[in-house]
C-alpha cells in the first residue's frame, strides 16, 4: 500500500513508518517537526519507498498518486509540549484532522486516527472500556489535548457516518520505547534520564497513581492491524493491561539502571489522572492483538537506547513564542526522496 503518516517524524510515528516500510509498503511521512525530530527518520531516507514531506497538517495538502491508507498521528502529545503549544494542539486536532480526513476521502483510503486514553480524563470507571465516556475537565490545563482528541474522534466518526470514509479509531495508553525525547515530560523518559544522570527521580504526588505502559513495538503492531482491518470503526483501546503505580515504576527504573538516585516527591499536577488501565477485549477479539513485551524487558531496551545516545537533547527553553495557527503562514512544504 501507499500509506500517508502524519506526524511521522515523531517518536511513535517514526516507528510506524519503519514498520510499514519493513513489510513492503510505500510511506509518505508528513511532519513540521514542532515536536518530532528529523533524526528519527534519517535512516529511512535512503529507502526509495519513503518520502518525507515537511509541512503542517493544519494547511490543506494532497499527495500525488493513489493513497490506500492515512494514519493520522500528528499532534503534540506530552504535557510540556501541549502546554507550550496550546493553540497548535487544538488546531491539529481540529483543522489538521479534517485535512487528513479530506485526503482519505479524495483517495477512497482507509483512515486511522490515533486517539488517546486521555479522552477518559481522570476516570471514574476502572479499568476503562471503550464505551466509557470519560471524566474530562473541558477548561483545565490539560483540556487543549484531551478535548482536541475528543473532537478529532467526533469529526472522524461524522466523516464515517455522513460521507462514508472508512474511519478507524485507536485509543493509545502510555507508550514508551527508543526515540523518546529525554525532556518530553513523560514519566518513563523522565525517570530514565534522571536515573542515568544520577539525578533525583521526581515522583508527583505520593506515587500511588497508576499507569499501563505499552512498549512501542507492541503498539505499532496494533496500529498496523487497525490500518489493515478495513471497515472496523472502533474505537479500540491499545495498551498494556498490566497496571503499575508510578512509585513501582521508579523503583523498577532504579533497579534496571543500577542507579543510586533518590526519589523526590512533588505536588500532583492539576487534573493528573489517578488511574489508567485499558480493557483490551476489542483489540484481542477484533484485531487479534495483545501486547507481548513485559514492562521490565521494554524498560531495559529503552534504557539501553538512552545510554547509547551520543548527544542527548538539551532541555528546552522554559518560554516559547507560540505561533498563531490562524494568522501565521504555514511551514514550507518540501518533498524529499533521499
Amino acid at each position: 500500500m501507499k500509506v500517508v503518516v502524519t506526524g511521522g517524524g515523531g517518536f511513535l510515528g517514526s516507528h510506524l513508518c519503519e514498520a510499514l516500510l519493513r513489510r513492503g509498503d510505500t510511506v509518505w511521512c508528513l511532519d513540521n517537526f514542532c515536536t518530532g525530530e528529523p533524526q528519527n527518520v534519517a535512516h529511512l531516507r535512503s529507502d526509495p519507498r519513503f518520502r518525507l514531506v515537511r509541512g503542517d497538517v493544519t494547511t490543506p495538502f494532497d499527495i500525488p498518486g493513489r493513497v490506500q491508507a492515512v494514519a493520522h498521528l500528528a499532534s503534540p502529545a506530552s504535557p510540556p509540549d501541549y502546554h507550550r503549544l496550546p493553540l497548535e494542539t487544538l488546531s491539529v486536532g481540529s483543522r489538521g484532522t479534517e485535512n487528513a480526513l479530506r485526503l482519505a476521502r479524495r483517495h477512497g483510503a482507509r483512515f486511522v486516527l490515533t486517539s488517546t486514553s486521555e479522552v477518559y480524563g481522570d476516570p471514574e470507571t476502572h479499568p476503562q472500556p471503550e464505551d466509557y465516556w470519560g471524566n474530562v475537565n473541558p477548561v483545565g490545563p490539560r483540556s487543549v489535548y484531551d478535548e482536541a482528541k475528543r473532537y478529532a474522534e467526533a469529526l472522524a466518526m461524522a466523516y464515517r457516518r455522513s460521507l462514508g470514509v472508512d474511519v478507524g479509531i485507536v485509543r493509545i495508553f502510555n507508550t514508551y520505547g527508543p526515540r523518546m525525547r529525554p525532556y518530553d515530560g513523560r514519566v518513563v523518559s523522565t525517570f530514565l534520564r534522571q536515573a542515568l544522570a544520577g539525578e533525583a527521580l521526581t515522583v508527583f504526588g505520593d506515587g500511588s497513581q497508576t499507569r499501563s505502559f505499552c512498549y512501542v513495538d507492541d503498539l505499532v503492531r496494533g496500529i498496523t492491524a487497525m490500518i489493515d482491518h478495513r471497515g472496523l470503526g472502533g474505537p479500540v483501546n491499545l495498551g498494556n493491561p498490566a497496571e503499575h503505580t508510578v512509585r513501582e515504576l521508579a523503583d523498577l527504573v532504579l533497579r534496571i539502571t543500577g542507579s543510586r538516585s533518590r526519589i523526590e516527591t512533588r505536588p500532583l499536577p492539576v487534573d493528573d489522572p489517578t488511574r489508567r488501565r485499558p480493557v483490551i477485549v476489542r483489540a484481542r477479539e477484533q484485531l487479534g492483538w495483545i501486547p507481548l513485551i513485559p514492562v521490565e524487558e521494554g524498560l531495559r531496551r529503552t534504557a539501553a537506547w538512552f545510554t547509547a545516545r551520543s548527544r542527548p537533547l538539551p532541555e528546552p527553553e522554559p518560554h516559547h513564542a507560540v505561533r498563531d495557527p490562524l494568522t501565521s503562514p504555514p511551514d514550507p512544504v518540501e518533498a524529499r526522496t533521499s
